[in-house]
């Protein structure tokens, strides 16, 4: 039963943009992700547990997995200095500093990845010095890490501003009041009521630090089995026909994709139960 007022649309008219919509999503998400795991199975499960033994393929695994367990924290801490900084706080450049947590999403992450090669290549702006002291950032694990990080330092604090900024600080300025410290006011107050604006933050931050392609793939180098990450080796895999090995491959990433799309979901019902509840 349709709520008076909230649309005046014929049923006809509403079953078409629902049929038109649910024909987009089965197109552009479900059937790709589907052929994945087909194709991925289609030589059988040997030839698919093979292809996630290969030992290029673990190595990418662990290098996927080490650049986000890198890049991830880092952004996290980043994230709500950021958002604490910009929404209990009035300085000059303020809005330069949001403007500027917002130019991984306005920049090519190829053209972000050539930036760092430039800056950090063999013959860059800091080349001769890190060859002074043996320090190797392109082509190496220093360079995906910072890549990775550059493509997904706005998410945790793009979630937390508008959060942070919603709730004022009434609470904050009461703990002070009562004799609180930073730290106190920080872990007692802030963050049960940032909690899972921050969870949110952190998994989408994570699904694209694992998903990342274009900026790492700049500078990888694209050395099997030392600077190709997951991504990166499906892509290498597929340009050398091996097909069932990549979509193996693939479904990792997939199976990702899904996990996040999970706990987003039941993140989602819970705070909307939770903010329900309170009314």
């Amino acid at each position: 039963m349709s709520h008076p007022g909230v649309t005046t649309e014929s049923r006809l008219v509403r079953m078409l943009l629902i049929g038109t919509a649910g024909l987009i999503v089965g197109l552009l998400l479900l059937m790709p992700l589907l052929a994945v795991f087909i194709e991925a199975l289609r030589k059988g499960w040997e030839v698919f547990l093979a292809s996630l033994h290969d030992e290029a393929a673990l190595s990418a695994v662990k290098l996927t997995l080490t650049a986000a367990a890198v890049s991830v924290p880092l952004n996290t801490l980043f994230g709500v200095g950021a958002a604490w900084a910009v929404t209990k706080f009035r300085f000059k450049g303020r809005a330069l500093l949001i403007s500027l947590i917002d130019l991984p999403f306005a920049v090519s992450p190829v053209i972000a990845g050539l930036v760092f090669v430039l800056l950090f290549s063999p013959h860059g702006w800091f080349g001769r010095w890190l060859e002074e002291y043996d320090l190797k950032v392109i082509f190496a694990l220093p360079g995906i890490i910072i890549a990775t990080m550059f493509v997904t330092f706005p998410f945790v604090a793009r979630e937390l501003i508008p959060l942070m900024a919603a709730q004022g600080s009434d609470q904050e300025e009461a703990a002070v009041t009562l004799g609180a410290r930073g730290w106190q006011i920080f872990l007692r107050v802030t963050l049960p009521n940032i909690k899972w604006g921050l969870l949110y933050g952190v998994l989408l931050c994570n699904a694209r630090a694992m998903g990342e392609f274009g900026a790492v793939s700049v500078v990888s180098g694209h050395i099997r089995g030392e600077t190709n990450t997951l991504p990166l080796h499906v892509e290498v895999l597929y340009n050398e026909y091996q097909f069932s090995a990549a979509f193996a491959c693939a479904t990792l990433l997939a199976l990702l994709a899904l996990v996040t799309l999970g706990i987003k979901s039941a993140i989602e019902h819970f705070t909307g139960h939770r903010h329900h509840g309170r009314h």
